[in-house]
């Protein structure tokens, strides 16, 4: 038996080869350039064509796979080329991971090409490629509920600047506007390169494009034009204060550093600030853990005096009697008895009492922050650790709003606390505005990836959630991008990378729930519904044509 097939390829063959590799080739760089800090998010609309050519012309479920991989190895690469850290080159691990994410990440897509590849053997290549754009949703909800997830590149995210294109996401959701950029090149591929000998399928399919590409525009400009005077407007003052992540974590002077964000609030409650808010991690200790009573009376009493509410990042440390009293992921002190959890957390502090709000970080992001299936595997935690201590936060329990009675609008404020990465989850961030919140807000520290294009896509990634569920969105960053985001998407108050800034501005409260806030998983379940059955029909062929053939003999 021969190990490798050594048969000499025909010339035109591998011309035919090397020109569907650069077909493959085109379309992940297509993908890559149309997502921020690019302008160009109109290359989405066209950008799969090519990559449709070629699979149009795969037989085995290999070679489709194959240039899947292809396609979305260059779509990583040049998206997320940051997550390794490789410009700040400060954490070994962290590079390391980044590394190895750029290779597992587009292994993910290939569940979009394996439904295809089943529902070609079920149907047909026509019916599979109308398919195909529920398969690519499957595999971005997929990829968001796994333990491992790291949705970034969900392909509605790239129509961010697209601001008249996603009014339409209060919906549908980003994940809809997968949906809708897929079946545009699905469409246009269809008329441009497959033969139809009916004229009215043509048809039919260049109103279908014309309908997906009018509509969310006719819709965006009717909500573009709608007025907001009517709600309720509070000043925010987000401090950034361009902190050395690498030096902050490897120890220094708290008070010091305390001090530094007081400074900056002081220029904010000059300009009119109402609502304080400081980023992830503001302090890399546990303020709350009995141990910095000076820090913490100081900020107490600067709240105090200035009347003002605090919604800050910070470490949190939480211990238990006994193993049961604590969560799922409850740790083992070393040199006691008791057990406790850690949580990159978010902190409410009320000037007008010492109770101090609460919200543990639910979404963590793998690797950098928990080591995923650790929870089956818990010795995983000792062989994978982030240098700078970061690794290893236990899961937060609860989707928490805090509230503050503001006399400046003789109301309730009610504001959640995304961390970070937890902006990227849609679904995730309409649980929050379904419990009340008026204002999404998000603590984060970019920080760790050097001005690269990371900052500036987790930025844009919000305006999708203030879209979707028409609040207005802030960022407190430690090195950028703070801003203030409308609910129309729009940004308007905003810091630079790696500055020391204070922005304040003016925010709008909403209390209306959209359509998608309350079904923030329809297109998904509608998504995966079709492809679980077109996974039935294909398990039900394999059984079934192995039974017909040995009938037929028989006979």
């Amino acid at each position: 038996m021969k190990l490798f097939n050594k048969e000499a390829i025909d010339p035109l063959k591998k011309k035919e080869l090397r020109k569907d590799w650069l077909y493959l080739v085109l379309s992940g760089i297509l993908l890559g350039i149309s997502f921020p800090p690019s302008p160009f998010p109109y290359f989405l609309f066209a950008a799969l064509i090519p990559f449709l050519i070629v699979i149009n012309k795969r037989e085995t479920l290999a070679e489709i796979n194959r240039a899947m991989y292809l396609t979305a190895f260059i779509f990583s690469l040049t998206t997320i080329y940051w997550v390794g850290g490789f410009v700040v080159a400060k954490d070994p691990f962290l590079m390391i991971s980044g590394f190895l994410l750029l290779f597992a990440n587009p292994a993910v897509f290939l569940i979009t090409s394996t439904l295809y590849y089943f529902a070609v053997k079920v149907f047909s290549r026509r019916v599979a490629l109308f398919l195909f754009p529920f398969f690519w949703v499957t595999y971005e909800y997929a990829y968001m509920i796994t333990d491992w997830s790291f949705p970034w590149i969900t392909l509605g995210n790239g129509l961010s600047k697209f601001t008249l294109f996603i009014q339409i996401a209060d919906l549908i959701g980003v994940l809809g506007l997968s949906l809708i950029l897929v079946f545009i090149n699905v469409l246009i591929y269809s008329l441009l390169f497959q033969n139809s000998e009916r004229k009215i399928f043509r048809s039919i399919s260049f109103a279908i494009l014309l309908t997906l590409l009018l509509v969310p525009i006719v819709y965006g400009f009717f909500k573009l034009s709608e007025s907001e005077s009517e709600h309720k407007v509070v000043k925010v003052g987000l401090i950034q204060p361009d902190l050395d992540p690498y030096d902050k974590w490897s120890g220094g002077s708290i008070d010091g550093i305390v001090n530094e964000y007081l400074h900056l609030s002081d220029d904010a409650i000059v300009k009119g600030a109402e609502i304080l808010f400081w980023p992830e991690t503001a302090l890399p200790v546990y303020l709350m853990s009995g141990s910095y009573s000076i820090a913490v009376d100081s900020i107490r009493a600067y709240l105090q005096r200035n009347d003002i509410p605090l919604l800050t990042g910070m470490p949190h440390i939480k211990f238990f009697g006994t193993k049961e009293e604590g969560p799922f992921d409850v740790k083992k002190a070393k040199e006691s008895e008791m057990y406790y959890a850690t949580y990159n957390s978010v902190l409410f502090l009320n000037p007008k009492s010492y109770d101090v709000g609460h919200y543990g970080k639910m979404k963590l992001v793998p690797f950098g922050e928990r080591t995923p299936f650790v929870s089956h595997f818990p010795f995983l935690a000792d062989l994978i650790k982030w240098g700078v201590g970061l690794s290893g936060w236990n899961v937060g329990q609860d989707t928490i709003v805090f509230s503050y009675p503001m006399k400046q609008i003789q109301d309730t404020l009610k504001v959640n606390g995304l961390i970070c990465y937890e902006s990227v989850y849609p679904d995730f961030v309409a649980e929050f505005c379904k419990r009340g919140t008026q204002l999404i807000s998000v603590v984060t520290n970019d920080s760790w990836y050097g001005n690269t294009s990371g900052p500036y896509q987790h930025k844009e990634i919000a305006i999708l959630r203030a879209v979707e569920n028409r609040r207005y969105v802030v960022r407190a960053a430690n090195g950028g991008i703070s801003c203030i985001i409308d609910y129309f998407g729009r940004t308007h108050e905003t810091s630079k990378m790696y500055e020391k800034a204070v922005v304040v501005g003016d925010v709008r409260l909403n209390n209306e729930i959209t359509f998608f806030s309350k079904y923030p998983n329809l297109i998904s379940k509608i998504s995966v519904v079709i492809a679980v059955w077109i996974f039935g029909l294909f398990i039900l062929k394999k059984v079934n044509t192995p039974r017909k053939k040995t009938e037929k003999f028989e006979s």
